[in-house]
Formats: structure tokens, sequence, C-alpha cells
């Protein structure tokens, strides 16, 4: 916020500037100027700017044409003095009629290079942080592309389709033979008597202790275990559901970049709507002003154009609040630095409607909405699971064996081996199988009611999405003919106070109606987009719209 205070005395007027001179406010300061110019005359003018804490390229801008019309522009303090040593053009210094000491020219030499080291020091470290915070332009399709880039969701979607397919791998890994190779040299003492029970005669109690050194590799492989092979075909059909689900979190993630970045639009029509309230609102007052000087009208009519530009002026803070709101969500969305500056591109398209359609096709919905595809595919694989586990009741053939060398050490090695085929039936299982068929029934059951609520819900919102679309291509309509109408009520209520017929009364209730078209206007604008992108996510083909 910016405060001008303006003092007038024998010598000159003098304008004291305290805050921001920034975004709006060098516009309030520029309009101010301008008065000053035309009711002081010759009169010298002074500005000074007292406890500012930050100017932009704007107001750099108008301290240098104030200067250049012959303001006299001064600053307290040695951060404000060297910023306006570096935007105002070089002046000689007067020469006192009366020589200095030379302790006080001294003195005023090391004050001055402490104030332009401290000023090099800050123009330095605000050129840094101008270079390190980069405004980033954005359109809708750049942000939804950023978004399924970098939003947290869809990477973690992603991570979650990754982790399936290894799941998958591993389901087939039991499918596949499976070997390995070992080496051992161990040394090996047998207590006879132990193993047989009873001693021998005229023999040991034990055997050894003697070398043994073995090498060689075990190998297994299912011949035919139909189990295996169901609960791999489930794990396939487990990526497919996943998939989808990916495909779901990205169109989810699209239509929440598409509704923060409309919200942000919207911001930001309400602060150019609010801007041009400000600036009518004081034309209003000038008008009003203007009137009262020459007699024309009165002073309540002043103060009545006072309070509705103060007014305004709140509304425009409200609006320019939400504004950077909206682009802190975005960037959150976007996975962004919260400092990073955003700048919508695409502004003026908020105010278009294509003539594009979107097709609100139930059946086709059903097709296309990847939610639908992951409960489908979640299905086939629990059915696949049931099948597995009511085929592990069935005989699995399997084929192992070992070859290895064998000796005493490694130069007496020969070969040895074993060869074997197996066949398991399997007889009592304690009922366990009994009861995962159970349960995988009820997971049957409960998936198949989940894709009947789902298939209503995507008949709702596809249903509820149309009727919003075509309801709100009426209202933008109305409010946009609204919004004409309000304005011409302006321009007659202003002719009519102009013309002395009338007070500003009539002024004042048809700013406070423009005000009101605006609002609707923005509104209807932004349901009649929103409504569009909850349409194209309810037919199941968002990120489509948005990214071709």
């Amino acid at each position: 916020m910016m405060k001008a205070t303006i003092e007038r005395s024998v010598e000159g007027t003098l304008v004291v500037v305290e805050g921001r001179v920034a975004g709006p406010w060098v516009r309030e300061l520029e309009q101010a100027w301008a008065e000053l110019q035309t009711s002081e005359g010759s009169r010298v003018i002074t500005i000074e700017l007292k406890d500012v804490i930050f100017i932009d390229e704007a107001g750099k801008g108008l301290l240098r044409r104030m200067a250049e019309s012959g303001a006299s522009i001064r600053g307290g303090g040695c951060a404000t003095t060297a910023i306006i040593s570096s935007i105002l053009p070089s002046k000689k210094e007067s020469s006192s009629t009366s020589p200095a000491s030379p302790s006080t020219g001294r003195k005023k030499r090391l004050g001055k290079f402490a104030c332009l080291l401290l000023g090099a020091i800050l123009l330095g470290e605000i050129f840094t942080q101008a270079q390190q915070k980069q405004v980033v332009k954005l359109n809708l399709h750049d942000a939804v592309e950023m978004a399924l880039k970098q939003n947290p969701e869809v990477q973690i979607a992603a991570l979650d389709l990754a982790e399936s397919q290894k799941d998958s791998a591993v389901a087939l890994s039991a499918l596949l033979p499976e070997a390995d190779f070992n080496v051992s040299d161990r040394a090996v003492r047998t207590n006879l008597r132990a193993n047989l029970g009873f001693s021998v005669p005229g023999f040991p109690d034990h055997a050894g202790p003697f070398q043994v050194f073995q090498t060689g590799s075990t190998f297994s492989t299912p011949i035919l275990d139909l189990s295996l092979w169901k609960r791999w075909q489930a794990s396939r059909k487990n990526i497919t559901s996943t998939d989808e689900q990916r495909a779901s979190v990205r169109e989810q993630v699209v239509l929440l970049v598409v509704s923060q970045y409309l919200s942000s639009l919207r911001a930001n029509a309400e602060v150019d709507a609010a801007q041009s309230r400000v600036n009518l609102a004081q034309a209003l007052y000038d008008q009003s002003a203007d009137l009262e000087k020459h007699g024309a009208a009165t002073s309540v009519d002043t103060l009545r154009a006072n309070v509705e530009l103060q007014n305004e002026k709140q509304r425009l803070l409200e609006a320019q609040t939400s504004k950077t709101i909206a682009l802190y969500g975005l960037a959150k969305l976007l996975n962004l630095d919260p400092q990073q500056q955003i700048e919508l591109e695409d502004a003026a398209s908020f105010f278009r409607t294509t003539n594009e359609s979107v097709e609100a096709d139930l059946a086709a919905a059903y097709k296309a909405r990847p939610e639908m595809k992951a409960l489908l595919a979640e299905r086939e694989s629990l059915q696949y699971q049931k099948s597995a586990t009511s085929d592990s009741r069935l005989p699995a053939l399997r084929f192992d064996g070992t070859y290895e060398q064998q000796g005493l050490s490694s130069s007496t090695v020969i070969p040895t081996y074993v060869y074997q085929a197996s066949v398991n039936f399997p007889l009592f299982t304690g009922g366990r199988i009994r009861a995962e068929l159970a349960r995988e029934r009820l997971e049957l059951e409960k998936s198949s009611q989940r894709i009947t609520d789902e298939r209503n819900q995507i008949a709702l919102e596809v249903q509820s999405a149309a009727a919003q679309e075509d309801a709100a291509k009426n209202e933008v309509d109305v409010a946009n003919l609204g919004v004409e109408l309000a304005q011409q009520e302006v321009d007659q209520a202003r002719d009519r106070f102009q013309a002395g017929v009338a007070d500003n009364i009539e002024v004042i209730s048809a700013q406070d109606a423009l005000a009101r078209a605006n609002d609707n206007q923005v509104s209807a604008l932004y349901r009649y987009n929103q409504a569009r992108a909850d349409l194209a996510r309810a037919a199941g083909h968002i990120e489509l719209l948005y990214t071709k």
C-alpha cells in the first residue's frame, strides 16, 4: 500500500510518499501528479520518498518523468538515495557561496560514499533476486502439460504402475525354470553307532574324519501347474487395472489444473473489472469535484463520489488478494517453487465462448472412463485368482534334479546326479481352499457392486455436466447483455449529472449496477468454462481436450 500526503507552504508544494511505489499505486501517484501540475501552476513541487520500501519499474519510470517535468525528487536514507541516483538524470551540484571547511567536505564525501556503497549492494541483491525469480508465463495447454510431468500424484501413479509390472514379473518367474550353482569343501566325521543304533564288533564307532569336495548345480521347473498359470494371468490384469488407475489420476489432475487455472483467470478478470471500476469512480469523483468548483454541484455530491471511489479501491484490493491466492494454488498443482511468479498468457480467452462442443454420449463415456476400465480389469483379475485357487486342488507336475562333481578332493571327483519327476496330489488342506474360494466370491460380488455404482456415477456426472454447460452458455449471453446495458446506464447518468438535470445519486446507482453486471459476467464465464471441463472429464477425454 502507498500513502501520499500533500503539504503546501510559501516555499512550494511538498508531496510525501510512503510505502510501496508499485502496481496500482503507481497509477494513483501519476493521477495525483497530473492534478498537482494543473492546480499548482508554477509553484515548486518536491517529491519526498519517506519510508519507501519498494519501487518497481513503472514507479521508477514515473519518478523519472516527474524529474524531467521540473519536480525535485529527494529521499531519506542511503538505500532510497542510491535508488534515486540510479533512476534520475544526473545534475551538477550547486556550489555554495561560502567555502566549506576541509573536515566538512571530507565528512560529506565519506557519507556519500557509504550511501553509494549501500545502494550498490541493495541494487545487486534486488537484481540477483530478480534473476532467481523469473516470471513463468503459462497458457492453459502449457499448465496441463507441466502438471502431467511434475505433479506428485501423477508421479506416484506411474510408480504404482511400475510396481505392478514387477509383481507380474515375479508371478511369471514361478512358471520358469530355476537353477543354482554351488561349490563346497567340507570335513565329515560320522558317529556310526548313533546312526545304526548299535555297535558292530570289530568296527569303529565312527567314520572319518575325511574331506568331501562337491560342486555342481540344482534345477527345478514346473511342468503342469494351472494354479501358477492363473495367478500370472491375474497379475497381468492387475497391470491393466493399475494403468487405468494411472490414467484416472492423470484425468483428475488435469481437471484440478484446469479448474485452478480457470479460477486464476476469473480472479484476473475480477481484478481488471475492479480496476476499470476504480478508474470510472476516479473519473466521476473528478467530475464531481470540477462541477463543485464551478458551482454546478454540491459538496455532498463530491463526498458521495469519494465514498464510492474508496469502496471500489477496497474491492480492487480484495480482487488482487484472491488472484494472488489462486496463483499460489496453481503453483502447488504444477509443483513449482511457491515463490515463483506466474503470469497467465491467455487471459483474453476467458471472455470467449467456443463453438466446439464436447460429446456427451453416455455409452461412449462408459467405455472411455478409465475408472470403469480399471474396475473391469480388477474384476477379471479376481476371476483369475478365483480360478487359481480352485485349480490348486488339481495335481501339479514338476521336474527337479541335481548334477554335481563329488569326491574326497578336487582331483578325485566323479559325476553324480539325481533326476526326478514328481506329481503332487493335495489331499487335505484344512479347509484353506474352501475358505479362499468363499473369500474370492465375496470380492467378486463387491467388484460387481463397485462397477454398478461407477456406472451410475458416470451417468450422473455426464448428464449434470451437459445440463450445466447448456445453461452456462445462456447465462453468458444474458450477462454480456447486462454489462452493455449497465454501461449505457452509467453513460446516461453521467450526462444527466454533467448537464445539472440530476445529482450524482443516479450515477452512484448506475455504478453499483455496473459492478453487479461485471460480477455476473465473470461468474457466468467461469461457470461455462468449468462446466465444459467437467463435461470433458465426465466423458473421459479431458486430457485429450486440453493437450491437443
